[in-house]
């Protein structure tokens, strides 16, 4: 394949409001990215993943549990790491080729308490810079763990910990990412994060991951992973940034 990177950056599918606030706050919202329809199938393919997932692809942490390899559970997982506005951004803030490096659904549980602020690579990391996002299975809110973010903080060098006397306490301009269910959330791995408590009865359902320079080491190697059938059904820009 010709030069897939430029081509796919010429595409320019974030829309300008969007590129705007991922440059100067670090973050954006796509309010439901997906239709109504794809929502309903991606909430039932969630389910079945952590209804089916067991040992290494499960994963119970304080705050939240994980399911890991996504792309065996569904044309709908598949379908998300081709999204024009998702790759647009990664285009933008990478800046060069990439690949994916974490694909996974993370339910905070009800209860939760909130996480730290904090940032998902160092500067000098071979995986720097970073492109995360959040696909909102359900609507987040400001009850239920939505992600807080600091607007700016990606510019700065020294990391929240090195800033902050305690890194779970509210940042005095920390804001939070808001949106109904099929949103996307797109975010400079650099900017001060962490998903708020989740006061509410229900859990939070989101679809995240990662994406990391082509030259980076990813945390899963999804290649390895694939069937036959997911591998033939992926588009040339799916076969790229999974590293078929």
């Amino acid at each position: 394949m010709r030069d897939w990177f430029a081509d796919l950056a010429a595409r320019r599918a974030l829309p300008v409001d969007a590129v705007s606030a991922l440059d100067t706050q670090g973050f954006a919202i796509l309010p439901r990215v997906i239709s109504a329809g794809e929502l309903r199938r991606l909430t039932d393919a969630y389910d079945a993943a952590f209804a089916s997932a067991s040992g290494d692809d499960m994963r119970v942490g304080s705050t939240s549990t994980r399911a890991n390899n996504l792309l065996a559970h569904g044309r709908v997982f598949e379908a998300l790491v081709d999204l024009p506005p998702l790759l647009d951004a990664c285009c933008r803030v990478i800046g060069a080729p990439f690949k994916l490096s974490t694909f996974v659904g993370r339910t905070v549980r009800a209860g939760a308490h909130g996480q730290e602020l904090h940032v998902d690579v160092r500067r000098e990391s071979a995986d720097w810079p970073l492109l995360g996002f959040l696909l909102m299975v359900d609507e987040f809110r400001s009850n239920n763990g939505a992600t807080r973010f600091v607007p700016g903080s990606h510019r700065v060098i020294d990391t929240p910990e090195a800033n902050m006397a305690d890194a779970f306490a509210a940042h005095e301009r920390q804001t939070l990412a808001c949106a109904p269910a099929g949103s996307l959330l797109v975010f400079n791995g650099s900017v001060w994060h962490g998903h708020t408590a989740n006061t509410s009865t229900a859990p939070r359902r989101s679809v995240q991951g990662a994406f990391i320079p082509s030259g980076g080491r990813a945390a899963m190697d999804f290649a390895a992973r694939l069937s036959a059938e997911t591998r033939a059904r992926l588009s040339p820009i799916g076969r790229q940034v999974l590293g078929c």
